[in-house]
């Protein structure tokens, strides 16, 4: 191992966070049990708010990046041992706990999830964070009783990186997916990952009726805000919505007449903290179900050194499926 690495450090600056490259050692690292050689992370739009002076970060310097895939070199684990392959979505990482733009990171072994073997760590990362969570939201719907004959299954935010894995799970399950998004471009990419209509984006952000005509059976959203209190509105009776993301705002302008009058659920999907039971079926739901050659389809891969110029565009919708980050470069 060499003395020094590169990593991408939030420090405060003129009281503002601000992130740049910085040389580490070893010994700046925190003291956890064990050390991960870093291969992979991905960029997420939470990435990209930290990454461009967003409050991601709870205590300063912290290193960003939410997701890793990488090779243990020293563990206090007997569980884990030096050359395991793991990942680590979430438990905080770039907001409490330092994160993965760095060639290694120090991570507590009750975070690690073994590399599936269906799986390298570039596809582990061009899942990551978004796939793992698409397919968290998927689980809770079927957990509560959706079924692919239901009728059609929305997807807001479908082009981007939770919408792409989650078009493409459903389809492969055999649902009927609606695919909104308000980028046209994209319909074509939607369609190979198995999207069988679309909506405009824009017709799920208009505030309309608190319960509008009934369509969907069930939706993923990540978009939050008016579109999420829209497609309550417009869910079938019985139907369910798996809430995951706040791109579109962090309020709902709904009414209860949903939950009240249609027995419509909101399930929250939360993948930060999900339990290790939740962690380790996900993946492996993950290497069972999410046809690879529809991953491939929906990844680009970039080095550590455009991280910069990536973020703004993650922010503002002009990131197409996944981002994985190659550390090394």
């Amino acid at each position: 191992m060499s003395d020094t690495f590169r990593a991408v450090v939030i420090e405060e600056v003129d009281g503002k966070p601000k992130a740049g490259f910085k040389q580490l050692t070893k010994k700046d690292l925190p003291q956890n049990d064990v050390l991960v050689e870093v291969a992979y992370s991905t960029l997420n739009y939470k990435d990209g708010l930290a990454l461009t002076g967003g409050r991601i970060a709870r205590k300063l310097p912290m290193v960003a990046g939410i997701d890793l895939a990488g090779t243990v070199v020293v563990s206090g684990n007997a569980d884990f041992k030096p050359g395991d392959k793991v990942i680590v979505n979430g438990y905080g990482l770039s907001e409490t706990q330092w994160g993965a733009y760095s060639r290694f990171a120090s991570v507590k072994s009750e975070w690690l999830v073994r590399l599936p073997d269906a799986f390298s760590m570039q596809e582990a990362m061009a899942i990551g964070t978004a796939g793992y969570t698409a397919m968290l939201c998927f689980m809770a719907l079927e957990d509560a009783g959706l079924h692919k004959d239901d009728g059609e299954v929305l997807v807001t935010g479908a082009a981007g990186g939770v919408g792409s894995v989650a078009v493409a799970l459903l389809a492969k399950k055999g649902y009927t997916v609606v695919a909104a998004t308000g980028r046209p471009e994209t319909h074509d990419y939607l369609t190979a990952l198995g999207a069988s209509s679309f909506i405009a984006r824009e017709d799920l952000a208009q505030k309309g009726a608190p319960m509008a005509k009934e369509r969907w059976a069930a939706a993923i959203d990540s978009v939050g805000g008016q579109t999420l209190a829209t497609v309550l509105s417009q869910t079938k009776y019985g139907g369910f919505v798996a809430a995951c993301g706040l791109a579109g705002g962090t309020d709902l302008p709904a009414s209860v007449f949903p939950f009240i009058l249609r027995n419509v659920s909101l399930l929250g999907v939360d993948s930060v903290m999900a339990p290790m039971h939740k962690r380790k079926r996900a993946w492996w739901q993950l290497a069972q179900d999410l046809p690879k050659d529809k991953l491939s389809q929906m990844t680009e891969l970039h080095p550590l050194s455009e991280i910069f110029a990536l973020a703004p565009k993650i922010l503002a919708g002009q990131i197409r499926g996944r981002v994985v980050i190659d550390i090394a470069t």
